[in-house]
């Protein structure tokens, strides 16, 4: 499905956004860049073993497990704000602490083929929700950790987190290099 929906402003978003937001080519559909992503993801992982999944390229930093389970909560929450926005929700979302989230989401203690497999089940439901908003919703604006935000916004914001995740795992990690 091909969704014509616009980039962002720069009143869309908080300017922390911008650096997800400009991982989206230009010239792209966000829609297609979730969908791209069911495959660029399990793609880049096929060769990461279970010993692998708990790597940490430095002391306190995030295993291999931990940057995959990081995205599944992270678009679940981006995803959250965007129902709530694109439903003309105007109540403030509050922010979250990825850290907090960390502590006790026992990622290392799973398979990564888990992990992987729950990230391709929130991101079907990403695509599922996206897929049903009528034109309008994308115009929407709500207020997300004390900023403005579009649903239009957070549909770019979703994909180019994991792009810029997806390099630090190539370029901190070693994901994909041969």
């Amino acid at each position: 499905m091909t969704l014509s929906v616009p980039r962002p402003g720069a009143d869309e978003y908080s300017p922390f956004y911008e650096s997800y937001i400009s991982k989206v080519p230009t010239d792209s559909d966000p829609a297609l860049e979730l969908t791209a992503q069911l495959e660029s993801v399990p793609s880049l992982l096929a060769g990461v073993d279970e010993t692998r999944a708990g790597y940490r390229y430095a002391p306190e930093k995030w295993s291999i497990k931990e940057v995959i389970g990081h995205l599944s909560d992270s678009e679940r929450v981006f995803s959250y704000r965007m129902l709530r926005v694109a439903r003309a929700d105007t109540t403030p979302l509050p922010g979250f602490d990825e850290n907090e989230f960390m502590k006790r989401a026992g990622f290392d203690s799973r398979t990564l083929k888990s992990i992987l497999a729950e990230f391709i089940a929130v991101r079907a439901s990403t695509l599922a929700l996206v897929r049903s908003m009528d034109p309008d919703a994308w115009e929407r604006r709500g207020t997300a950790s004390g900023k403005t935000i579009s649903a239009r916004a957070l549909l770019y914001i979703i994909p180019g987190h994991v792009e810029h995740h997806l390099g630090v795992l190539r370029q901190r990690y070693g994901v994909g290099q041969t």
